[in-house]
């Protein structure tokens, strides 16, 4: 799928951009992460929004793209799919995937029977080795693992690039700038993957211009009962009305959980505190 579009998808793309044969041009099929949502009777969490995942997959060099809605396909059996998919809508004469690669309805198709079916369709098969960092084979699931988990730093270094969330900037409550920490306010979308809750520390482009700033991940305890979880970030540095506009903010490290307050004076002291942790680093 694609999701995260981590080192290890990075390798598949360079592998299939390697390739210049018959004309033929690099281009990548995967699912729209919003329609994910219920993957093979999981519920399923994406690392990033589509909208961002088609926007790195083309960072990465890949003009081509064909993106499909997963419940348009989902019960395609293995030889269907690609019969349908891989031969007829990408017309593939060479196919790049990593060893574990599985396709078609429960998941039932593997890299033997793609191989088996690449000879009946017309293509050859390619399979890129798994990644490895630090003993560990990169993979989305892990990384939505690590990030679940807070730890940004370990899953920055499988992605290769540091965690982002891509949104517009909404109203809030306003209650930052009574205890002089404005923020901005981001919510996820409907099937993403929410880090683990507590602040981090994060870097926040502006009209090409990087700030510094700590961003909590949660639903603000102290001044919200039953609130939805939202992204707040205090941007170092920085003071205007963002209100509307589509901000990115990468996230680097974890600074500590989130927790509730007895009173908007203890708020405003740890803010102090996080603040000067995050400069310190």
């Amino acid at each position: 799928m694609f999701d995260g579009v981590h080192i290890g998808h990075r390798a598949v793309f360079e592998r299939a951009e390697s390739f210049d044969e018959h004309g033929a041009e690099a281009a990548v099929f995967t699912f729209d992460s919003e329609s994910l949502s219920d993957k093979h009777g999981k519920s399923y969490r994406y690392v990033v929004p589509n909208s961002l995942k088609l926007d790195m997959i083309r960072q990465a060099g890949i003009k081509n793209i064909c993106c499909a809605d997963f419940s348009e396909l989902r019960n395609y059996e293995a030889e269907e799919f690609v019969k349908v998919v891989l031969a007829g809508r990408m017309n593939a004469v060479k196919v790049v995937c990593g060893p574990d690669f599985r396709f078609g309805r429960g998941a039932a198709g593997n890299v033997d029977s793609l191989r088996k079916y690449g000879a009946k369709y017309g293509f050859e098969v390619s399979t890129v080795d798994p990644v490895v960092v630090d003993g560990n084979v990169v993979s989305s699931s892990r990384i939505r693992e690590l990030l679940s988990e807070g730890d940004v730093k370990k899953a920055n270094a499988l992605l290769g690039y540091s965690y982002k969330i891509k949104r517009s900037v909404e109203d809030g409550n306003h209650i930052g700038r009574t205890i002089d920490f404005p923020t901005i306010n981001q919510s996820f979308e409907e099937g993403q993957l929410i880090p683990a809750y507590g602040v981090y520390a994060t870097s926040v482009v502006i009209d090409g211009k990087q700030y510094d700033g700590i961003t909590n991940i949660g639903v603000k305890p102290t001044v919200e009962k039953e609130a939805k979880p939202l992204a707040e970030t205090h941007i170092l540095g920085f003071s205007g009305d963002l209100y509307g506009k589509t901000l990115e903010v990468s996230f680097s490290d974890f600074l500590r959980p989130e927790r509730k307050f007895d009173s908007l004076d203890a708020l405003k002291n740890q803010i102090k505190t996080d603040i000067n942790k995050r400069l310190a680093e």
